[in-house]
């Protein structure tokens, strides 16, 4: 496997079902994509090339190579390492209403124990201005990197919200952009692949038990396990997303909402009053 055989890279957005436009690409046997994300260019750039080449394990019959790491969008310095690697890979950008993206993602980490209750503290921009959650939803600042080193013509925009009103359609945009055959137009996934409302460990308790994660990792497939883990699983109550925060949010990406519809040819204030976006 050499670098110029990659064709394509997902490069995020986080929490806006990126994992679900990889899997549905999947299904078709003549695309290849690592199951991971690799996150080589972002975060494991010191591994070096061979680390990266060594996950792709791609088949005779498989002619599309590509990966998605969504930490693409949003860590400085991955556009630059793309183009220097990767100069001639199209680029997908899937995005979503910056305020759900980051509520989204805080729940995310709600869930899995790593943040408090206290909403306002990661989503306010008066406290949280500078975290993963308000910055990942400044798309025009992390596109306009890759537009300052790509051709527009290698960089596809598409959006969440367009999904979920026409999943089909939004995968046969993709599958154009790649220049993928129509004749085995493989369906989009039914199912969202993570969905905030499936039933997990309260957050507290995950608090409790993580120093006993690596003890009990090897039993994780036991049935014994699963069904203790299934008895103390419920759905996660989180803490709402309230008008004023949700105003707040507004007025923190208004000027970067704006920006960005500039550069996909769409009005995206909706995005910014009742959460959709116009064509």
């Amino acid at each position: 496997m050499k670098m110029h055989e990659i064709d394509f890279l997902i490069i995020g957005a986080t929490k806006a079902a990126t994992t679900w436009l990889q899997q549905s690409l999947q299904q078709d046997p003549r695309i290849y994509m690592p199951a991971p994300e690799l996150h080589y260019f972002s975060r494991y750039y010191d591994r070096g090339d061979e680390w990266y080449l060594s996950n792709f394990e791609v088949q005779k019959d498989q002619c599309l190579v590509g990966e998605k790491s969504n930490s693409y969008m949003d860590t400085e310095g991955a556009a630059e390492r793309i183009k220097e690697k990767l100069p001639k890979a199209r680029l997908i950008a899937q995005l979503r209403n910056p305020i759900e993206r980051a509520y989204s993602d805080y729940c995310m980490l709600y869930r899995r124990g790593e943040v408090g209750r206290d909403i306002a503290t990661y989503l306010d921009p008066r406290s949280g201005a500078g975290g993963r959650f308000l910055n990942g939803g400044l798309y025009f600042q992390q596109l306009q990197a890759y537009l300052d080193r790509f051709p527009r013509d290698q960089i596809l925009v598409v959006l969440y919200e367009d999904m979920k009103i026409d999943a089909g359609a939004q995968l046969d945009r993709v599958r154009k952009f790649l220049d993928i055959a129509d004749d085995l137009p493989p369906r989009p996934l039914a199912k969202k692949v993570k969905d905030k409302t499936e039933p997990v460990i309260h957050p507290t308790l995950r608090r409790l038990l993580r120093p006993l994660k690596p003890i009990v990792a090897p039993f994780r497939q036991n049935a014994a396990f699963k069904k203790l883990r299934s008895i103390a699983a419920a759905e996660v109550q989180y803490a709402p997303l309230s008008g004023d925060l949700r105003e707040r949010m507004s007025d923190f990406y208004a000027m970067e909402v704006e920006k960005l519809g500039t550069i996909v040819g769409r009005d995206l204030n909706g995005w910014l009053r009742n959460g959709s976006a116009r064509q």
